[in-house]
């Protein structure tokens, strides 16, 4: 016989135990909203961690896009992850810097309803993470607002003058239009230009770094060049497609020892060759790294400005028409690119593909343009 008595106390205790667990969701939900606890306080901090630092080096890892690839044996990743571990590796072994990573994250939601903080930040200083934050993207501009406030909330005020360097890591970062760059926000545009605008309030205290390292498919066009330039002395770039095949980190991982003159122009030639021997090890596409020396291609860029730019307009214009008839090319295979300056300040590592028709191109002039595909 059904005991009425006990199948109450079930539907008491399940109850409680429903109660329970939205409680705990609750909680965990509230807790995500809010702004991390930092992991040391600065009462906290001992003498190793406020030691005074000799490197600076912010990484920007873009993770809200398709990300995923397989090595040569079929194992599969996610590159943003790849590049987070190899950052954070990179910040706990280099005991006289300070590192900022900031990952960017597809939106999420908790229990399918609350929408989840899609930005994450680590901050290490000599060594030790000091910091980890979440924090929310802009959903409409790519204005680095909350960045530029983290980085100087945290910068260390070290009177010695430091090496400064800037990371991007993420797809092709668009010359125009720019919708569509964030999978979880398509209506939200990125570009160089964006990305030049929040590089002018990093680079507010030092006026620009050292080095800046893109890794990114077709990073070596004069515009981006041109653009960023402003806001670096060395730029490594590839100029062609890196496949999600992204830049060999090794020598960032012992700062004292590589970069122990501070020559940051052979520092990045070294660099830039690493890379380039690893990458031509793991891909059978082709393979370019290059290194501008922003203030030698200076001429360069200024003479081909006008044209380069001119270029663009129909692409902005109609992009999705425009994009049928034209492709990326070296800039030295338009004749109204290829100047007697055209290889002057640039450091060019190529390999071309196994296969396909520029098989047997042997040279690249370390810049990237647009050619009409019926010319």
């Amino acid at each position: 016989m059904l005991n009425l008595h006990s199948l109450s106390f079930v539907s008491a205790a399940n109850k409680r135990l429903l109660l329970s667990f939205v409680y705990a969701a609750l909680i965990l939900f509230l807790s995500s909203c809010s702004a991390n606890i930092p992991v040391q306080r600065e009462n906290d901090l001992t003498a190793e961690t406020m030691r005074a630092t000799n490197y600076s080096l912010v990484f920007v890892i873009h993770g809200d896009g398709d990300y995923f690839y397989h090595d040569a044996d079929g194992n599969r990743y996610k590159a943003d992850e790849e590049a987070l571990t190899k950052a954070k590796k990179i910040a706990q072994q280099n005991p006289g810097a300070e590192v900022f990573i900031f990952h960017s994250k597809p939106a999420r939601r908790f229990m399918f309803l609350f929408p989840l903080k899609d930005g994450e930040f680590y901050y290490y200083r000599n060594g030790q993470l000091i910091a980890n934050e979440s924090y929310w993207r802009d959903q409409e501009l790519s204005n680095f607002d909350i960045q530029v406030e983290l980085y100087r909330r945290f910068s260390s005020q070290s009177r010695n003058e430091k090496v400064n360097m800037f990371f991007y890591f993420g797809h092709e970062i668009p010359e125009f239009g720019g919708e569509g760059y964030d999978a979880s926000y398509p209506d939200r545009s990125f570009t160089v230009r964006d990305l030049a605008v929040g590089l002018k309030s990093l680079t507010r205290d030092f006026t620009r770094f050292d080095l800046m390292i893109l890794s990114t498919c077709y990073g070596g066009t004069p515009y981006t060049i041109g653009k960023l330039g402003l806001f670096a002395q060395y730029i490594i770039a590839s100029p062609e497609n890196l496949h999600l095949s992204y830049f060999d980190l090794y020598l960032l991982e012992m700062l004292d020892i590589n970069l122990l003159e501070r020559d940051v122009y052979a520092f990045a030639k070294k660099f830039a060759k690493q890379t380039f021997n690893r990458l031509t090890m793991d891909v059978e596409t082709a393979v370019s790294v290059a290194v501008y020396d922003v203030d030698r291609v200076k001429d360069y860029l200024n003479s081909v400005q006008m044209i380069y730019d001119n270029s663009l307009i129909p692409l902005r214009e109609n992009k999705m028409s425009y994009l049928t008839i034209v492709e990326h090319c070296d800039c030295a295979d338009i004749t109204a690119y290829k100047l007697p300056m055209i290889n002057n300040g640039v450091e060019v590592y190529y390999r071309p593909a196994r296969f396909g028709r520029l098989k047997y191109k042997q040279n690249h002039s370390g810049w990237e343009c647009w050619k009409n595909i019926e010319q």
